[in-house]
């Protein structure tokens, strides 16, 4: 019996799973993963090397769904049928309560909402526990999804939020680094040298941003009145930038409300 099997072996899956094992939080030889297509398992095989991929779901004790939400209720069926005791489930728009009927009264649901950045073990990730979760169940989601960045718990509710924020958020920022890069080309950069610059702008006020902690202060630091950055902020508050980043949050957030 596995201690965990990751149910889809998608970039997501196979983000957390590769986690899990560089920081040792499981061993190879005790985590499986599933994968209905003949060369997705082909390759998590060999990415993976003493990891069992299968095509399909092996006895275990606990299982991290990663499929697309449609099949989220029979994945859940087979895992708890497979003997899994606790499930984490990361599809977005499906709701702990579909998930709980879709499996015996004793087996324990998390639902998780990771963001992209998970690829690169630089995620946000939110989870709520369901209604036959207990502490020991959400620590437990809690370890798996900390192997790819941070974690916070939430009530169900709040996810929609974070989706809006978090989940959203880096289709957000790739928009900004589009438009700089865009701008800077148009008035004379080349290409290659704007990619190259935006990229290394973001990953270093990223970096400040997570020392210092506080972007209204780093903000003030490099705005020097009546110098250039001000003349840009001017620009950017005269276009109501601020707000629509706020309308942004609340459209998606509503839109993961409709989504279920």
């Amino acid at each position: 019996m596995f201690d965990l099997v990751i149910v889809g072996g998608g970039n997501m899956g196979a983000a957390l799973l590769g986690g899990l094992l560089d920081s040792g939080t499981l061993e190879p030889e005790s985590v499986a993963v599933v994968d209905v297509a003949d060369a997705r398992r082909a390759e998590l095989a060999v990415a993976f090397p003493g990891v069992t991929v299968s095509d399909r779901v092996p006895a275990c004790s606990a299982a991290l769904l990663a499929v697309k939400p449609g099949d989220i209720p029979s994945a859940a069926s087979a895992a708890s049928a497979a003997g899994a005791r606790r499930l984490l489930s990361i599809a977005a728009g499906v709701r702990i309560a579909t998930i709980e009927s879709a499996v015996g009264a004793d087996v324990a649901v998390v639902r998780a909402m990771p963001n992209t950045p998970a690829l690169v073990r630089l995620g946000a990730s939110a989870i709520a526990a369901g209604s036959r979760a207990v502490a020991d169940d959400v620590a437990w989601a809690e370890s798996i999804l900390s192997a790819v960045g941070i974690v916070e718990r939430m009530t169900e509710p709040e996810l929609d939020l974070f989706t809006g924020v978090a989940g959203s958020g880096p289709a957000y920022v790739f928009l900004v680094a589009e438009a700089l890069t865009e701008a800077a080309v148009a008035d004379g950069m080349a290409r290659p040298v704007a990619e190259r610059v935006v990229q290394q702008l973001l990953l270093g006020s990223a970096t400040l941003l997570a020392r210092e902690g506080d972007p209204a202060l780093l903000r003030e630091r490099v705005t020097s009145p009546g110098g250039t950055t001000a003349a840009g902020l001017r620009v950017l508050d005269s276009l109501g930038v601020r707000a629509a980043f706020g309308a942004a949050v609340r459209s998606a957030t509503e839109r993961s409300r409709e989504l279920g």
